[in-house]
């Protein structure tokens, strides 16, 4: 793994151009390299290089459900799609915000089972 911190970016985004995102810098994973990251709360999110590719997230109807997460397909006024992984206590600043930005929840992922 090879992080590479930088002075933060900063640019703005949203329909408003009024949220400010910080970019603090970027890893590079070698294959089945993983990286995790943590709430406040200590609730886990996992990243993981492959040879093919990532696996962006763990899981969406077990590891993120039992972390206390929700997982939606977004798809926002230009018809650009996201995967989303909300903290479930947090789902109400979520949907705020997803109608603030105009985007719709597709599909909850975690809901869903073949």
């Amino acid at each position: 793994m090879k992080f590479k911190k930088k002075i933060p970016r900063t640019y703005s985004v949203g329909l408003k151009k009024n949220i400010i995102i910080k970019d603090m810098g970027s890893m590079e994973l070698l294959p089945n390299e993983q990286i995790t990251f943590l709430t406040k709360s200590k609730k886990r999110y996992d990243f993981c290089k492959k040879n093919w590719g990532f696996y962006a997230t763990p899981s969406v109807n077990f590891r993120l459900r039992k972390e206390g997460f929700k997982t939606a397909l977004v798809r926002n006024s230009f018809n650009r799609l996201y995967v989303m992984v909300v903290e479930k206590k947090f789902m109400l600043q979520f949907k705020k915000y997803c109608k603030k930005e105009k985007q719709k929840i597709v599909i909850w992922l975690d809901d869903y089972i073949t």
